[in-house]
């Protein structure tokens, strides 16, 4: 059914209404408890005394606080808890669990002592919570980790001071300083009172590993109770006084410089439902009503023509637009060492082959969702976001054409992201609406909302030559990539409002995905950039961006070799990887060792015991990672040859992230990226026609289910002795390769497009 049918999906919205209704007024004991009232109630605090929820040393003003002071990072409370003002958000990925322990780690509190404030952009610092939980945990362990250690020492001089005890005979538990048979409470050194230092003055010295107490422990993450028991405040729950409900009208995305041009739209067209009224501006165009369902109506009922000239490829040319000599906007070498063409000719063995990966989306399992509030006097907005200031705050101003100061923005939970979702464009989009009818305004979007308008995971071409010697040593590598740019995100709502787009953007090969840590005399990476706005869709950040591309055509090359020089593919990356590396002594071969022993790994040539039936079995190994650390997967799949399908019954996981804080969060999240990758690997493409996307809902973008979820083992390879690195999306980068890998070990036969749905397994068997 095509969603521009307005009558049948007004009618199949209705009978899903229905049908909802009717399922919990029979399941009398399903009660689901939503913290609504808390969340109107909050919001009415900060809309109406800004100061009440602010620290001591912040006046209502905006931020960021100055991030060289102690203040700006942490208050120490009259009950003896540590309340921190450090910027992360909660994705999904448990970084604020891990805030805490490093800050409990460095003043000598508990971790239950430790409370993180909601992040604020008239209160909290300026930071950007990547999915990678790693870097926002690595970029923790130096700041926030410097300003807990700081003001420990501050406390231990006044405790020095008021006990008559010197600094070096004073010790700490549980915020309570001890030395000389006394003791002193941090709340009472500190008696309401400001730090008022610089984290440089204090003269700190961090707490040595040896005396970690907090991390590298396994702690509860500090969001579960409240999700499980319905308790926690989303921000789809966040409802204010006297707000209407929005909802965008649009079709779905045509090409990127396209966007939605309007032809015409017919206000009367939804005059019958009461108290609904068309806000536009330029191309954006919404709806607002007293009454959620109202909205919903007169989204599907409002009479618009769109723009519908062909501008784009088509899904099933996008591959051969990559390659278009014409689309191409530069070529570089990345990388060039040694004499790649030399290398190849006095290669004993040479193989060589061209892959591709589709767009995939992001596909929010809940739908975006904001509320905004845009007053001559100041613009609040609730919402979700991964950098308040800079990816949500400023470009709000820009789209309302008001200075970024005026705009506050509060961050609730949402329903996760892998990379640059829809967030900030729901949050523009309630924001503009709200300016135009001078009231507040939430937005939740559609399903075909959050598929259709959605920043793509770009896709890839990527050509591949390499050789070994005749004892199996890499000799040459020659990798050439054709994509675009993904290092920036396109607010839809900020284009259709008249935002002009950004510089065309620059392409990106991810050089260390590519062989880099291979021992590779001869090693030549290019990029091949094509112009991303020369009718192509939106590209931006999706979970380790760049790099399951990457390794799914590098690591199954290396499968490759391994294979035509007749070793085990373990023992030919053993020999292989280049243990010199300044950042990888040993760290590869560390991880293979560990999920060989926990997938109780069988060394032999993969393909080499082909079964003859219709259904088959087989192993893959891959290594790839992202954020600096360090996975290695392993992969058991089942074949059907008949139907083309691939089953993963197990993948094991090993991940050096250098010093892990919270094993159990980590633990958590390889378990995430390892069924996310499943899932982008079998079966996750966008699909469009010429004219705009067509992957609108769950059964034109299909994503793996709970049935079809593989087993998992994750293991976690410690090394306290290492700076924190990624974990919330490194794990994720090398499971295509490994079923790939895997899938040639059952059949003997390569796969060289991702996913790697039924169809194409038929046509490479057939081929």
């Amino acid at each position: 059914m095509s969603v521009t049918d307005q009558d049948s999906v007004a009618r199949l919205l209705g009978e899903k209404e229905l049908s909802r209704k009717s399922f919990l007024r029979a399941g009398g004991s399903l009660v689901v408890g939503l913290s609504i009232a808390g969340a109107a109630a909050n919001a009415a605090a900060a809309a109406n005394n800004p100061s009440a929820i602010l620290p001591l040393h912040t006046g209502a003003t905006p931020g960021p606080p100055v991030a060289t002071q102690v203040d700006s990072w942490l208050q120490v409370n009259p009950d003896n808890t540590v309340t921190l003002y450090s910027g992360w958000v909660e994705l999904g990925q448990g970084t604020p669990t891990a805030v805490k322990m490093i800050a409990a780690e460095e003043l000598g509190t508990s971790v239950d002592q430790i409370t993180t404030a909601q992040v604020d952009t008239n209160v909290s610092l300026s930071a950007f919570t990547v999915g990678s939980s790693s870097t926002s945990t690595a970029m923790g362990a130096t700041s926030l980790r410097g300003a807990a250690a700081a003001a420990r020492q501050l406390l231990l001089n006044m405790a020095s001071t008021q006990l008559g005890v010197p600094v070096g005979n004073l010790s700490v538990s549980n915020g309570v300083v001890s030395g000389g048979g006394k003791t002193v409470k941090y709340s009472d050194l500190m008696a309401g009172k400001l730090f008022n230092s610089t984290i440089a003055a204090a003269n700190a010295t961090l707490t040595p590993v040896a005396n970690y107490k907090v991390i590298g422990t396994r702690v509860p993450r500090i969001d579960i109770p409240a999700i499980v028991t319905g308790q926690l405040t989303y921000v789809q729950n966040v409802r204010v006084p006297g707000m209407l409900h929005g909802r965008v009208v649009r079709p779905s995305q045509a090409a990127l410089t396209q966007g939605a041009k309007l032809l015409s739209i017919d206000a009367g067209s939804i005059a019958h439902i009461p108290g609904a009224q068309v806000v536009r501006k330029n191309n954006f165009v919404g709806v607002v009503a007293p009454k959620e369902w109202d909205a919903i109506e007169a989204s599907v009922q409002l009479k618009v023509k769109w723009d519908s000239t062909p501008m784009l490829p088509g899904s099933g040319n996008l591959e051969q637009a990559l390659r278009d000599p014409a689309k191409l906007q530069s070529s570089a070498l990345a990388v060039n060492t040694g004499d790649v063409g030399a290398g190849l000719a006095a290669s004993a063995k040479v193989v060589s082959g061209s892959y591709y990966t589709a767009y995939q989306m992001h596909g929010s399992l809940g739908p975006n969702c904001a509320v905004a509030d845009v007053t001559p006097s100041g613009t609040l907005i609730f919402c979700a976001s991964q950098g308040p200031y800079f990816t949500t705050r400023g470009p709000i101003a820009t789209a309302l054409g008001i200075p970024a100061n005026s705009v506050r923005v509060e961050v609730f939970p949402f329903s996760g992201t892998y990379g640059h979702s829809t967030y900030d464009d729901v949050a523009i989009s309630a924001a503009l609406m709200s300016q135009a009818v001078g009231k507040p305004v939430r937005v939740q979007f559609m399903r075909w909302d959050e598929h259709g308008w959605d920043n793509l995971g770009p896709a890839q071409a990527t050509d591949i030559r390499a050789g070994i010697d005749a004892s199996g040593n890499l000799v040459a590598y020659d990798y050439t990539a054709y994509n675009h740019g993904w290092t920036q995100s396109v607010e839809s709502a900020a284009e259709l409002s008249g935002v002009p787009l950004p510089p065309v953007p620059g392409g990106q090969v991810e050089t260390t995905a590519n062989g880099s840590f291979y021992k590779l005399p001869n090693r030549r990476v290019t990029g091949k950039v094509v112009n991303g706005y020369a009718g192509f869709l939106k590209g931006t950040y999706l979970r380790a961006p760049g790099v399951p591309q990457a390794v799914f055509a590098s690591e199954q090359t290396i499968d490759q070799l391994a294979h035509i020089a007749g070793l085990d593919p373990i023992a030919f990356r053993i020999q292989n990887i280049d243990a010199t590396q300044t950042a990888g002594v040993g760290r590869w071969v560390a991880v293979l060792d560990a999920v060989s022993k926990a997938a109780n790994w069988k060394p032999k040539v993969s393909a080499s015991n082909l079964g003859s039936g219709n259904v088959v079995t087989g192993r893959g190994v891959a290594l790839g990672g992202f954020a600096g650390s360090f996975p290695a997967i392993i992969a058991d799949v089942t074949v059907n040859k008949k139907s083309g399908q691939i089953t993963v019954d197990h993948l094991y996981a090993a991940q050096d992230a250098g010093t892990t804080v919270n094993p159990a969060s980590v633990e958590n999240q390889m378990v995430g990226c390892l069924i996310h990758g499943t899932s982008r690997a079998l079966m996750e493409q966008v699909t469009f026609s010429k004219v705009r996307m067509t992957s609108l809902d769950w059964v034109t973008y299909p994503v793996l289910r709970f049935k079809q979820s593989p087993k998992v083992t994750t293991v976690v390879v410690q090394r306290l002795d290492l700076a924190a690195a990624g974990s919330g999306e490194p794990t994720t980068a090398a499971v295509p390769a490994a079923i790939a890998n895997a899938f040639f070990d059952a059949t003997g036969v390569r796969l060289y497009r991702m996913p790697m749905t039924p169809g194409q397994v038929r046509g490479a068997l057939h081929a």
